[in-house]
């Protein structure tokens, strides 16, 4: 069959569902709560902005930085409005991850749910995929 042949047929289709999208990052309350307790009284900042980089002995790490602007390849995650930009680096890396703000007795920090994470360091700040 020649590609002068092959023919197509278009519908329209009424009532189709649309599915939500999902977001690349999900906040805890309690790490929107942090972030907005970070972000007060510096209004030179617009957000915090993640990303990995290549260090530890498992590979990756992530970090957060305060940032004054968005760079145009980040991905922006509004949350209860907290804004915080994915770098395009950690994009993929980050897809379905939930970022949460725990405080013990001997540390708080942020951590990262991640499903998409093969291994870890013992201390738990590198990961692969």
């Amino acid at each position: 069959m020649s590609a002068s042949m092959v023919r197509a047929t278009v519908r329209a289709v009424s009532k189709r569902k649309i599915l939500p999208t999902r977001a690349a990052l999900t906040l805890t309350p309690a790490a929107v709560n942090k972030i907005r307790c970070l972000l007060d009284g510096k209004p030179e900042y617009i957000g915090l902005k993640v990303g990995v980089r290549t260090r530890g002995c498992n590979g990756l790490t992530y970090t957060l930085d305060y940032t004054k602007q968005s760079d145009k390849s980040d991905e922006e995650v509004l949350q209860d409005g907290v804004r915080v930009f994915i770098e395009k680096k950690a994009q993929l890396t980050l897809l379905g991850t939930e970022m949460d703000f725990v405080e013990s007795m001997l540390s708080s920090e942020f951590v990262f749910n991640n499903p998409n994470i093969k291994g870890t360091c013992g201390c738990g700040e590198s990961f692969n995929i």
